[in-house]
């Protein structure tokens, strides 16, 4: 009997287009691990505020950055990581890739395997970090949907690897292609979250206390903010980056709650004015390349910076479709 395997990424628009973007911001924001307030607060809010008001800006924002061959960058690079993954694992696996929100979904691979009747399901969230709004949420749609079956199978779920070796070494391996030494500071970008959720995922008291993220312990180890700290240092010491040459930062926050500092945007007019003119940025908390890193990182970051003074800011790929890569997620699924 064969293993079924399932990596999950966040989600795409099927198009740049207007009506796809709005259905896609409307399931993915509608989410309650997402925006985890009151049902009725969080149904006005997407579907009389944001919704309505970001649909149209967002699609050209990913017009900007859609492929010629009708994919998004993260769809693209998904299915590369599939394929090429597919072919590392061998045939006691039967490998299938989901997107939490839009197609492929969750539930159309989990019906292959249904069909198939696998002794186990390894389950593989493609976010190195842990959060409530995007791991937890996989695991949360794939429990609902397993749950209804007659039989449930042996499931494993990989709840992060921030600092798993296989993971670490990928990106030292695509962060090598710059020299650090060529840039005035080094900004390790992760996508925020608000604080509230962090404080909500405390139960030992220790949140926000006393610099409590800077390392990880038995206390915060399934703390989002604390795991991107770690990931920042496991990377800077694999690229020999010295502490006080980079910033650990939080990009893409949504709304006037407070959420996790300190803000991307803040420590890049910060550094600019400094005086600082060349950044290079890495983006940790993603796999694959997308409208974070490329529009939002790449682009809106980049003209921040000339605004303020600097010349270049510098994104990193992400992993992608990278051999390391493919053969970490392998390491990853196998153990």
């Amino acid at each position: 009997m064969k293993t079924g395997v399932l990596i999950v990424n966040l989600g795409t628009p099927d198009s740049a287009s207007v009506p796809d973007v709005r259905k896609y911001l409307s399931e993915f924001l509608n989410d309650p691990r997402v925006i985890d307030i009151s049902p009725l607060g969080r149904w006005m809010l997407v579907n009389l505020i944001i919704v309505p008001f970001r649909a149209s800006k967002s699609a050209k924002l990913y017009s900007e950055i859609w492929r010629k061959d009708g994919k998004s960058p993260l769809l693209y690079y998904s299915e590369q990581q599939e394929k090429l993954l597919r072919d590392k694992l061998g045939n006691e696996y039967h490998l299938e890739m989901a997107m939490r929100y839009q197609s492929p979904s969750i539930a159309s691979a989990l019906e292959k395997f249904h069909k198939n009747f696998y002794k186990k399901i390894i389950v593989l969230p493609l976010f190195p970090q842990y959060a409530s709004a995007s791991t937890g949420s996989v695991h949360e749609e794939i429990m609902r949907i397993i749950s209804k079956w007659e039989i449930i199978p042996e499931i494993e779920f990989i709840n992060s690897f921030c600092d798993h070796p296989a993971f670490i070494e990928s990106f030292t391996e695509v962060g090598k292609r710059y020299n650090y030494n060529e840039y005035d500071h080094v900004m390790m970008s992760f996508h925020g979250l608000p604080e509230r959720q962090i404080r909500k995922g405390d139960t030992q008291d220790h949140c926000m206390k006393d610099h409590c993220c800077d390392t990880l312990t038995d206390k915060n180890a399934f703390c989002y903010r604390a795991q991107c700290h770690q990931t920042a240092r496991k990377l800077a010491e694999a690229l020999g980056i010295p502490k006080e040459k980079y910033t650990i930062s939080f990009q893409s926050r949504l709304g006037k709650t407070p959420w996790i500092r300190p803000y991307s945007d803040d420590v890049i007019r910060e550094r600019a004015k400094k005086g600082d003119k060349k950044i290079l940025i890495f983006a940790p908390a993603f796999v694959s390349d997308c409208l974070e890193t490329i529009h939002e990182l790449g682009v809106e970051y980049s003209d921040l910076f000339k605004e303020h003074g600097g010349e270049k800011l510098q994104l990193v790929e992400s992993l992608n479709d990278s051999p390391r890569w493919i053969e970490g997620m392998k390491k990853l699924i196998l153990g």
